[in-house]
């Protein structure tokens, strides 16, 4: 099965270069996706550019898609599943969550000079971050792409409810899945607490697990495609 690769925030698709080989020998065909604005070279890129790119790499597989989303990006495959509800057959959300109708994209970081920059890991101190080295805090910065304003303030617009059908993998990385539950059941998470079938899945990791835990999120990523 194609497994649609989103990664978030300052992030472009060689974010996933050590989880697609392991998806590949568990037998998957796993598709990273260049978004605009975030390794496509186009810094006025606007969050529906950022979306057409996702529906098309959806309209292009042979078959039913797994979209796996990665922090912010969550958002983007919960958009996907909303705009081809018969093409996505499962959505797996890695370290985020689904937005609300009308809700901003990633509206909680400073814009400079029409982007948002990396703005450091003083943000990230903690549970995010404790699992990644002085090299990998070094790396990610480094490969670190500005977002556009118009994809970070760009507002989240849902159209079809039966994307609360299709199943849904939260995969919990710098929090537990009990700590989930408790914010879907507090309502916090409104569309995952509408969303008729949830599953909560662990990983020992910070939240960026694509290079910490590559190959135990690209079995998670193989087991959800499966079923399992």
């Amino acid at each position: 099965m194609d497994i649609l690769l989103i990664a978030g925030l300052w992030l472009d698709g060689s974010a996933w270069d050590e989880v697609v080989p392991a998806l590949r020998d568990l037998g998957h065909r796993p598709v990273p996706v260049t978004l605009p604005g975030q390794g496509d070279g186009s810094p006025a890129a606007t969050i529906d550019d950022q979306l057409n790119a996702v529906v098309a790499a959806v309209d292009a597989a042979p078959g039913n898609v797994v979209v796996v989303g990665h922090s912010a990006a969550c958002s983007l495959a919960w958009l996907a599943a909303d705009r081809r509800p018969d093409k996505v057959s499962k959505v797996a959300l890695v370290g985020g969550f689904p937005p609300g109708d009308g809700d901003r994209y990633a509206g909680f970081f400073e814009v400079e000079d029409g982007v948002v920059p990396f703005p450091g890991w003083a943000r990230f101190e903690g549970p995010d971050s404790a699992d990644l080295d002085e090299d990998a805090r070094r790396g990610i910065e480094a490969a670190a792409i500005p977002v556009p304003e118009a994809v970070a303030r760009g507002a989240v617009r849902l159209t079809d409810a039966r994307r609360h059908d299709i199943p849904v993998v939260l995969v919990c990385p710098e929090f537990t899945p009990a700590q989930a539950r408790e914010w879907i059941d507090a309502g916090e998470i409104p569309e995952l607490a509408t969303a008729k079938h949830v599953e909560l899945v662990d990983i020992d990791s910070g939240h960026w697990p694509m290079f910490t835990k590559p190959a135990e999120l690209a079995r998670l990523l193989a087991a959800a495609a499966r079923g399992e």
